[in-house]
């Protein structure tokens, strides 16, 4: 079969590591964030214009604040006037007028290593998903959308270390870190579809040889699964897009918390929450949204009495289940800043399981279907 071949079970471990790697990114991505050090390093991809950056501010010309937002002023002009051109003029006046560029970024040899150690990873995982793509080369003749899938992932991965740039030059611009986040989902989302795809077989419909394969044990596959699973599809569907959207609504959360912290210089933390404004109260209240679908959705799923789905189903309850607690202790002890990456974190990872969730239901629609198919074939004709 053909996932018994060298070339699958390669491009399975580099396609999983690279998801992995991914979501320690995110992670890492987070504590960045939550310690202030998104402006450790003040330009890209060189940190203070060094390969290893320095380590204390005697290494640094004595103006280098002013070499450096001038070097910044300068590449977010330019890339206004492209925009400006290409008709978003809009989008182009925003960063012509933003402020954040134009403010000094002062040495802290702590917050330039944590930076630049996010680079080295962001750089690592770069190289994971190039040889990602390498190993799916031999799919051009087996099953190309997995090659494709794994080629996609890779040119999203050079526009999303773009966008990192970006991220530096406007000094956190916060429609920057939002876009930035968004391909960070939709990267994870391709890596995913392409490893499950390589994982349970080609085919339009990814089906499986026998439905034996999807350990079917609570219900037999009847007329009715095929139908029941498009259903669910479409509920699973919905859940991708509010999560989507709820990790939307919380990085600009984290944008504000972002100019509360810079305003108090990182202190009194405790405050910070009651200073927060409607978009707090719109993540709050479609957090409770997500509870709820989950929960109701889940069940149904947990209904089909498919193993593989069931174990899903659990993981995505212990997530949201974490998450929840993570979300509380947040607005209610003062935002730790250890829990604010794990909060991002785990939160991408229920838009993970998810998404495997629909592929999983895609699965069973299709072996049902193969099954009923072969027993309408196999019957006697009266």
């Amino acid at each position: 079969m053909l996932k018994n071949l060298g070339f699958v079970r390669r491009f399975r471990f580099w396609s999983g590591l690279t998801v992995a790697s991914v979501y320690l990114l995110i992670l890492v991505g987070g504590v960045v964030r939550a310690t202030g050090s998104g402006m450790g390093c003040p330009d890209w991809p060189k940190c203070f214009g060094q390969w290893v950056p320095p380590t204390q501010a005697s290494q640094l010309p004595a103006n280098y604040k002013q070499v450096y937002t001038a070097q910044r002023v300068a590449k977010n002009q330019k890339l206004a006037r492209t925009l400006e051109h290409l008709g978003f003029r809009q989008v182009a006046g925003n960063i012509f007028a933003h402020p954040t560029q134009y403010i000094d970024t002062d040495f802290n040899a702590t917050k330039t290593w944590i930076e630049y150690l996010n680079r080295l990873l962001g750089a690592l995982i770069g190289i994971f998903v190039f040889v990602t793509a390498v190993v799916a080369l031999p799919y051009w003749r087996h099953d190309r959308p997995v090659f494709w899938l794994a080629v996609a992932s890779w040119l999203l991965t050079g526009v999303q270390g773009w966008l990192g740039s970006l991220v530096v030059s406007t000094n956190l611009l916060p429609v920057m870190v939002t876009v930035h986040m968004g391909l960070a989902l939709l990267i994870v989302g391709l890596l995913l579809c392409a490893a499950h795809r390589a994982r349970y077989g080609r085919g339009e419909v990814l089906a499986l040889d026998a439905p034996a394969e999807l350990e079917t044990t609570g219900q037999q596959l009847d007329d009715e699964t095929p139908a029941i699973t498009v259903g669910l599809r479409w509920l699973v569907g919905g859940l991708l897009l509010l999560s989507f959207g709820q990790i939307i609504i919380g990085t600009q959360v984290r944008e504000q918390i972002d100019l509360i912290a810079a305003a108090h210089s990182y202190a009194q933390r405790s405050t910070w929450v009651a200073q927060l404004g409607n978009v707090f109260e719109s993540h709050r209240t479609l957090a409770a949204l997500v509870v709820l679908a989950n929960v109701v959705v889940g069940y149904w799923l947990w209904q089909l009495a498919e193993p593989a789905i069931q174990r899903l189903v659990g993981l995505m309850g212990l997530l949201l289940a974490v998450e929840m607690a993570a979300g509380i202790s947040l607005a209610y002890f003062g935002l730790p800043a250890w829990l604010q990456p794990v909060h991002l974190t785990i939160a991408t990872l229920l838009f993970g399981t998810q998404f495997l969730l629909l592929l999983a239901l895609r699965r069973l629609a299709a072996a049902s279907g193969r099954a009923i198919a072969a027993t309408q074939l196999a019957a006697p004709v009266s």
